[in-house]
């Protein structure tokens, strides 16, 4: 596998189009790689007590619109 100083290098060498485009196709990469993330903690439970704090302190009337 290539390391990441030879993809940094390569990345340098990008014309701007092309560095538009990899951008474009890394962050939509790195969203589906959280999404995914996000769904596993979810799924595991990791997220409760937070989702149960946030909807007490709402309940309570201690939120901000925004």
């Amino acid at each position: 596998m290539t390391n990441v100083k030879e993809i940094e290098k390569a990345i340098e060498q990008l014309s701007d189009n092309e560095l538009a485009t990899f951008r474009e196709s890394f962050d939509s990469f790195d969203n589906e790689k959280w999404d995914k993330q996000i769904e596993r903690d979810i799924d595991a439970g990791k997220l409760d007590t937070f989702a149960k704090k946030a909807i007490s302190a709402f309940r309570a009337g201690k939120y901000k619109e925004i």
